[in-house]
């Protein structure tokens, strides 16, 4: 996947501008607050003001560099974006500036490869990612491609959809693709920014949830949010207590990013059952292939999502379904909250107002 940047309009330019943003200079170091040119659409593309931007585990990943394809240095995170179309490159038709729309981890994709055809676009080998192959919403203004902006139900603030953009949409489509009937249990382990998300929508859809954590504050919101049963793994083995307790979970939704976390996902199931990994441990893990053959699993990885995909996911939220757990920040405290992420201590979202 190629590393791209996009165009910025030089400082000669009559429509030139600054914003505030914040940037990645290097891998591992702290976001520094400046002012940057204003990015400029292409054919295609449309410039969207950020009104509030979520921010997701996978913004440790991009600015931590540990995965084998970097963001090319300097550039801007943030994919969880909620905001204004203010303008329109050459050739847009389907949205109009004032629309109010979302931006996901997906910016763009080829749209004619097999993965785009049959509604994968998340798996595109051209796809662009926000905030990461081009720069994303730790700023006032962001450029995307026209094609995969999605609408925001009038019944949500831009506060409130931003989550949704990457952690409710990863959510939805992993409870979604574990096929479940109503009444069976899935195990959500991890219950942070998408875990919560992902509670929600398995209760949402007629699910009995076992939510795992090691933080009991966590679980204290898992129960608060519907959760029938909750699993504290640093005080008791999860594997033990869904097995006895409940003879095995139907399904299991990994969004914790250990490797511990997947080893232990396949014993937490039933015969027959699906493991759905989410979360992106750095670390290399191992799976129980005599448990995953004996058993007849099915291990699935699954990443970003289609706009309709994310259309489905943000008419839960309109419904009253599904409601993002989050807290508000300022650009200013992005190198804290960051740091408060990286140890786990962040229940729910936080969302940048910008």
């Amino acid at each position: 996947m190629a590393l791209t940047m996009p165009e910025t309009i030089k400082s000669s330019d009559k429509l030139a501008g600054v914003m505030n943003a914040l940037v990645a200079h290097d891998f591992d170091e702290p976001l520094s607050l400046q002012q940057v040119p204003v990015p400029r659409p292409g054919p295609g593309q449309v410039l969207v003001k950020v009104k509030a931007c979520g921010i997701c585990h996978m913004d440790l990943h991009a600015l931590d560099g540990d995965w084998k394809v970097k963001p090319a240095l300097p550039f801007i995170p943030g994919h969880e974006i909620s905001g204004i179309v203010t303008g329109l490159g050459a050739g847009v038709e389907k949205v109009k500036t004032g629309d109010r729309v979302g931006v996901s981890w997906l910016n763009s994709a080829c749209g004619s490869c097999e993965y785009c055809q049959s509604g994968r676009e998340s798996l595109c080998p051209a796809r662009h990612n926000t905030g990461y192959t081009v720069n994303g919403g730790f700023a006032e203004y962001v450029v995307v491609n026209a094609d995969y902006l999605v609408p925001i139900p009038e019944q949500l603030t831009f506060e409130e959809a931003a989550p949704f953009m990457c952690a409710g949409l990863s959510s939805y489509k992993a409870v979604k693709s574990a096929g479940l009937q109503p009444g069976q249990w899935v195990a959500i382990y991890g219950v942070g920014g998408v875990g919560n998300l992902a509670v929600q929508y398995a209760l949402a859809m007629g699910l009995k949830v076992v939510a795992i954590d090691r933080d009991e504050a966590k679980l204290k919101l898992a129960r608060q949010l519907g959760a029938q049963e909750t699993v504290n793994c640093h005080l008791e083995d999860p594997v033990t207590a869904v097995q006895a307790g409940l003879g095995g979970a139907h399904a299991v939704i990994v969004t914790a990013p250990e490797a511990q976390a997947v080893e232990n996902s396949l014993s937490l199931l039933r015969p027959g059952a699906t493991c759905i990994l989410l979360g992106h441990a750095s670390e290399k893990g191992a799976l129980d292939i005599f448990n995953l053959v004996e058993k007849g699993l099915t291990v699935r990885g699954l990443v970003g999502g289609s706009p309709a995909e994310l259309r489905e996911a943000l008419q839960f939220a309109a419904e009253g379904k599904v409601k993002p757990v989050y807290r508000l920040a300022r650009l200013a405290e992005i190198n804290h909250l960051l740091g408060q992420l990286q140890l786990g201590r962040i229940e729910g979202s936080i969302v940048l107002q910008l």
